[in-house]
């Protein structure tokens, strides 16, 4: 790790302790914890300390600058590939990963789900982490001889300069629908954050563009390979999909020639998260045949429509926390269910509003029944968010438990043969957010409990 530290708790003897300004702290407010716990110089833009002090005008600046011009040609030979999208970012990610890895070609990555390098994977506060981080990441990578990282990018981290110094070799955009409009304030921003990815795409690389979203000319960028993907006519078509015993069976248009492919992922949407696995392989001149048995051993990640067989019924644990993604989620598994499907969901405390009532309204439409519950209330009230989730509902299929673990023992006990319980809004999380205090909660921990206790 580099002696440069911008959190006070983690800084050693002998640090340089660099105070920036974010949105919710100050790191000037930690100086002086800098100090005890070893800070010997100190980078910032105000006041005078016992310690060497570097005074600058922009301390995140500073930081960006020092980070490209000390350790950028150390990295500078790693290919990264970066994902966005309101939804899918993470299962892309994944999934190529695993792609590269099953190739031979050493590849880690970050995102939501943490830091997979090699055969370690450590846990991550935020889906794009600070700039800093990244460079100890990718610092560390290099030492490891890994040859791409593929990342998750944030409209946060894209909007807040992240990843600032960072050029890609191939940029991907999943979609974009409603969140994070807290943040944002605006669609019209949310789409603009998203863009700055594609900014950063090295002369010779690839944007890579979902063509069926109604958004996807606000990503597009003139300066790069723009490849194409969807249901539309475009450079890599996809021409239809089936189901075959708990299987997905594809085919896609490329160059003028059909393939079809076969995976054990399910879900239309999951089909737009394998495509940018097979245009990046096929880029990277892999074989289509080579493709083809790649992509049949690839696996969801974890928290991603990870399935529990129960009896006759099957029990899904997802992450799908927004309107679009309860919507994807829910359709997929109506496609091939034959019972009745109930949805547990639940909508996080202090984040956009206005998506709670889509989310309902989602759920109720397509569910048999709905189980309302707690999810992140933070320092909001619960009662206050179930009300805005539920206010001039269409549909009355549904009841509200606020104790999550409670709702999900409900939510298995309807359970019959050939039914489907999907809880949505968590997955690989193992944390409930109440206040500020992290309670540790995991959907599918609550489900093994339960069923070890019954069975």
């Amino acid at each position: 790790m580099l002696n440069i530290k911008t959190n006070s708790k983690l800084v050693c003897m002998n640090d340089t302790f660099i105070a920036i300004k974010g949105i919710d702290s100050d790191g000037h407010d930690y100086i002086e914890d800098a100090i005890k716990n070893g800070a010997t110089t100190i980078v910032c833009e105000r006041g005078s300390y016992p310690v060497n002090t570097i005074l600058v005008s922009d301390t995140k600046k500073f930081l960006t600058e020092y980070l490209y011009t000390k350790y950028y040609n150390k990295i500078k030979n790693i290919k990264l590939i970066g994902v966005t999208g309101t939804n899918g970012k993470t299962t892309s990610c994944f999934l190529i990963y695993q792609a590269l890895n099953k190739l031979g070609i050493k590849t880690a990555y970050i995102g939501t789900i943490g830091f997979y390098i090699e055969d370690e994977v450590r846990e991550l506060e935020r889906t794009t982490p600070e700039l800093l981080d990244i460079y100890n990441m990718l610092l560390e990578c290099s030492k490891k001889n890994i040859e791409y990282v593929v990342m998750e990018a944030s409209s946060h981290a894209l909007e807040l300069s992240r990843l600032e110094t960072l050029m890609f070799d191939f940029a991907i955009f999943t979609n974009l629908t409603q969140d994070h409009l807290d943040f944002h304030k605006t669609f019209d921003n949310y789409a603009k954050a998203k863009h700055k990815l594609f900014e950063k795409v090295k002369p010779y690389g690839y944007s890579i563009i979902n063509i069926d979203d109604k958004y996807y000319k606000k990503i597009e960028n003139n300066n790069t390979n723009n490849i194409y993907y969807g249901f539309k006519d475009c450079d890599y078509k996809i021409i239809n999909y089936r189901y075959n015993n708990f299987k997905m069976i594809f085919k896609v248009s490329i160059n003028n020639k059909i393939y079809e492919f076969k995976t054990k992922l399910l879900g239309k949407y999951n089909i737009y998260n394998l495509m940018s696995v097979i245009i990046v392989l096929n880029k990277l001149n892999i074989e289509i045949d080579k493709i083809k048995e790649i992509v049949e051993t690839l696996d969801h990640p974890k928290g991603r429509m990870d399935t529990i067989n129960y009896k006759n019924s099957l029990i899904i644990i997802d992450y799908a926390h927004t309107p679009d993604a309860i919507f994807n989620a829910i359709s997929s598994v109506k496609e091939y269910t034959k019972g009745k499907i109930y949805s547990i969901i639940g909508c996080g405390g202090n984040r956009d509003k206005t998506k709670r009532k889509i989310m309902t309204f989602y759920s109720t439409i397509l569910s048999d029944k709905v189980i309302i519950t707690s999810d992140n209330p933070r320092f909001e009230d619960i009662n206050d968010i179930v009300n805005d989730m539920t206010s001039n509902m269409i549909k009355n299929n549904y009841e509200v438990i606020v104790d999550r673990k409670e709702a999900i023992i409900n939510g298995i006990k309807l359970l019959k043969e050939n039914d489907v319980l999907l809880i949505l809004g968590k997955g690989h999380e193992n944390y409930q957010v109440i206040n500020d205090i992290k309670y540790h909660h995991d959907d599918k921990e609550c489900v093994l409990e339960y069923i070890d206790r019954v069975s």
